[in-house]
């Protein structure tokens, strides 16, 4: 579904991001891991098209995406639920959904809206509260059921684990579970270890721009590697 090929990006005269290569196939849950600061964010920018890369080449299903626009890149159907749920805090959680469907999924609308409150019955409850007075949690569930009314063929998740408590964490990474059993590839991108590499079948370690680990979950997770790559032992 997704190839990178030799991506460089970053700000200015400042290279972040050193010449990846990644992949997410279909029906695949793909985590990319790494501390604060290691380029997870430009990472992200760049497969979104908020940020232009430099070199390198971006395939989505087949077709070059490399340099186009971020409202192209979504009516091809990837989707990028951004870190710190970024929502519309003085809209309903109602509007906050719809608004989710304005470049891709419009027609299904209702049909897309109601499959987001059987995923999340709170957001049902809530549909027309102010979207700024949720808890961390349901603000996160808004910002997942927002990219699902884009009806991703492939959903970036953004740390979604960050800020919640131990049960909502819990509760995160068994909906991620679930949103792939129907058959969604996922591209998690976290700072959570051993939860990401419990429900991902492959990993990738960024750390200073480069994959410095990647494989299967399994290899990664029992790799000595590991540790020195993300912990600095």
């Amino acid at each position: 579904m997704l190839e990178v090929r030799s991506l460089r990006a970053g700000y200015g005269g400042t290279e972040v991001l050193r010449g990846l290569d990644l992949s997410v196939g279909a029906g695949e849950i793909v985590a990319v891991l790494g501390s604060n600061g290691v380029g997870k964010t430009t990472l992200n920018k760049v497969l979104s098209g908020v940020l232009r890369a430099n070199e390198g080449e971006i395939r989505f299903d087949g077709k070059t995406l490399t340099g186009a626009s971020s409202a192209d890149i979504v009516e091809a159907g990837l989707i990028h639920v951004p870190e710190g749920r970024k929502i519309f805090p003085n809209m309903s959680v109602r509007e906050n959904l719809e608004l989710g469907s304005y470049r891709r999924g419009r027609e299904r609308r209702s049909a897309n809206l109601e499959r987001v409150f059987e995923t999340f019955p709170r957001l049902r409850e809530r549909s027309g509260q102010a979207a700024g007075t949720l808890s961390g949690g349901e603000q996160q569930m808004l910002a997942i059921g927002r990219g699902m009314m884009a009806e991703p063929r492939l959903l970036i998740l953004d740390e979604p684990s960050l800020g919640l408590s131990p049960l909502l964490v819990e509760e995160m990474f068994t909906l991620i579970r679930r949103l792939n059993g129907e058959g969604l590839p996922i591209l998690l991108v976290e700072q959570n270890v051993v939860q990401s590499l419990e429900c991902a079948s492959r990993a990738y370690i960024l750390e200073n721009g480069l994959f410095a680990l990647s494989g299967t979950a399994e290899q990664v997770r029992n790799d000595p590697e590991l540790k020195r790559a993300y912990l600095g032992m």
